[in-house]
Parts: structure tokens; sequence; C-alpha cells
């Protein structure tokens, strides 16, 4: 995304309440436009003046479709990112950027919306999974992620204490997260570490949730956005794909423990921005599961790697307000809720703006990553005002 700094900005966020999984009141699509209605409200926009949807991870919920029922004037862009899993959810941020950028549109929502009745159980991992692997018992998203985590602990030497970290400070932070799905789940660590293995060595607490919601962002032009009511969180840069040798794979990579972050994507993440892994102030990692989300902390530079991961990834380090690099500071997919990550861009954007339930004081640079150990992951950096003239 070099030469896209802050051409854009987040200006409207909206949310539906997380229901269990099966128990959703409406549709996917009902929910979906709600969450895009309300981000509209949020950003003091009419929702007819969108002229741009992006949507990732295969919605069903067709921009073309959405765009009918909100009567919008015209469609000038309407882009799925592909990707399994929740990969695609900061590239959809720097789609709707990037057509901003390009003058292809001006006011883009990137939304994502579940309901297990229309999309199924596990929705997240359909058409991923091919004969080499499902011939050989390997059937879902944990089986896989587990096998890498399991790679991470024994080989590359990242003690189990830094998966169980994340988790409580996970749900540390949805304890005080009103809307948060887990926000009354008091986890301690005799509770996690007699919970039942889902597949080693990730145990239950080490799994994100699946909830029946819709989110979404409104983004417009850096120079719209400044006239509006809300705090603008400016993309600062952008990066998605996939190395050579991952994207599908037969869980052959090498090296087979990385997240997907490969060096050349986080040099360009990095560079884009100017700013380096230290000066973030804030991170949203997607956690399918506890042990991609450290992997992805590492590639990106964030936790050093082998044992002294474990050394940074305590609970204190990991919490807001104080903590040294606080991290799903709203409580995650594994304690607010799952609806393949958009809460964690939601939650990104609160930090820029100062409204978290969790704020990091004075957060300036707040960076969003997905998919860990999915075939395609991505990465966006949100900045303030501030951070606009920092290169």
């Amino acid at each position: 995304m070099s030469g896209m700094r802050g051409a854009a900005a987040v200006v409207g966020i909206g949310h539906t309440p997380f229901h269990k999984r099966g128990e959703g009141p409406a549709s996917a699509l009902r929910l979906t436009l709600e969450a895009v209605l309300a981000a509209c409200a949020d950003a003091g926009i009419d929702a007819r003046e969108l002229d741009g949807f992006v949507s990732y991870a295969n919605d069903q919920n067709e921009g073309v479709a959405l765009a009918a029922d909100l009567g919008v004037r015209e469609v000038r862009w309407s882009t799925m990112v592909w990707g399994g899993g929740g990969g695609g959810v900061a590239a959809a941020v720097n789609a709707a950027a990037a057509a901003i950028a390009a003058g292809q549109a001006e006011t883009v929502v990137v939304y994502r919306g579940i309901t297990e009745a229309d999309d199924g159980r596990g929705s997240y991992g359909k058409g991923h999974f091919p004969p080499l692997l499902h011939d050989h018992g390997v059937l879902t998203p944990v089986q896989i992620c587990a096998l890498r985590t399991q790679r991470m602990i024994e080989v590359d030497g990242v003690p189990p204490s830094a998966l169980e970290a994340l988790v409580a400070a996970d749900y540390r932070h949805a304890s005080t997260n009103p809307v948060a799905a887990g926000r009354d789940r008091a986890l301690d660590h005799e509770t996690y570490a007699d919970a039942r293995w889902i597949s080693e060595p990730l145990r239950l607490f080490d799994c994100s949730r699946e909830n029946d919601a819709a989110g979404a962002v409104v983004l417009t032009t850096a120079e719209r956005a400044r006239g509006l009511a809300t705090t603008p969180a400016y993309v600062l840069s952008g990066v998605q794909g996939a190395a050579r040798g991952w994207c599908e794979s037969a869980e052959n990579d090498e090296p087979y423990t990385i997240a997907g972050f490969h060096p050349a994507m986080v040099d360009r993440l990095w560079s884009d921005a100017g700013v380096k892994p230290g000066e973030v102030d804030v991170v949203q990692v997607y956690e399918n599961f506890s042990g991609p989300a450290v992997a992805a902390l590492i590639d990106l530079g964030l936790c050093p790697p082998g044992p002294a991961a474990g050394e940074f990834m305590t609970v204190e380090n990991l919490s807001a307000p104080d903590g040294r690099l606080p991290i799903n500071t709203a409580g995650g997919n594994i304690a607010e809720g799952f609806v393949h990550g958009i809460g964690l861009v939601l939650e990104a954007v609160r930090q820029i703006r100062g409204t978290s339930a969790n704020q990091v004081p004075g957060a300036r640079s707040s960076l969003l990553l997905g998919g860990p150990m999915a075939p395609l992951v991505s990465a966006t950096l949100f900045g303030s005002e501030e951070m606009l003239g920092k290169r």
C-alpha cells in the first residue's frame, strides 16, 4: 500500500450484539444491514451515500444485495477478499482504502455477518481442506493450527505459558467490556489448565467462539473524514498475501511454525507506515486459536521468538492500560465474540478514538492482524491525525 498512507480513514463503526451460535434473532443479511446502518449513523453519513462494499471469507451477503436494500445511489466498488478464515479481515480494510485512494469510490463499507442458520457450523474452514488433508483425518482448522503450534513449542522453544497469557489477557479485557460474550467468565490458571483438549496442545479456552452477529466499518477520504464528527482512524499502511510455498498447502511449509507474515510483507508494513514495531501502542491480533496469535506477534517482531517469548508474553505485559503491548483490548475472538474477526477492526478504531472499554492512554497507532496460519494473512496499521506527520 505504498503511496496510500493516510489517504483513507475509518469514520464509522457498528456491531450487533453477540448471540450464541444458532440463537441469532435474524438472518445474517438482516444483522449485516443493521451493522452497516449503525456504522453510517456513527459516522453521520446517510447510508445511501455508500458507493463501495467489501467483505471477506466468502460472506454470502453480496455488496450489490446490500446496496439494493439500503437504496444506495450508485455502486462504484464491490469486492470480496479470497482466503479462508479471518485472513482477509485486514485485507478487506486495505481493499477499501485502496479503492478510495485510487478514486474508485469515496465512501466504502467493510462488513461481515454470520449466523449458523445461514452459514452452518465452521463456515471459516469450508473449501480449504484438500484430499491430502482430509484423507488423513485433518478436517478442521484447529487440527492444522495445533500441528503448527506443537512444532512451535517443541522445536522453537516457545513455552505454553505464552499461549495461556494471551488467553488470560483476552478474558481480563472481556471482563470490563459490557458487550463481550465472555464478560462473566472468570478464567484462572486452574480453569484454563483443566479444560478439555480440543486438539493438543490447544484446549477449550485456546479456541475462538462462534457467534451469530455482524459488524461493519465505514471508510472515506481523509479530506471528508476531517469534516465529520467522529475521530478518524487513518490507514497508515496495509499488507496481505502469502509467501511462495504457503497458500493452500499440504502442511509441508518451511518454516512450518510462522503465522504466514513473511519478512518481505512485514518490512512493507513498517516501511510504508513509517513506524517501527516497538512504536505500536496496541494490537488486535486474530486468534482463531491462541498458538497462531502468538506466532503472528513473533512474525511481526512484536514478541521475541523461542523461550524469550515466555518472558515477554505475560498477562501484565499484554493488558491495558499499562502493559508493554496491550492486545485484544475488547476480548478478541476468544472472549469478546467471533464473527470472523470484524470485532477486532472496530476495537482497533476505538483505541484511536479513545473510546475503548480498556483504553490504552494516548494510543496513536493501532495494529490489526488477520488470520495467522490461514492460507492468506493480512495486516492494517491505523493511526491518529498526529501520526500522519510522522515518517
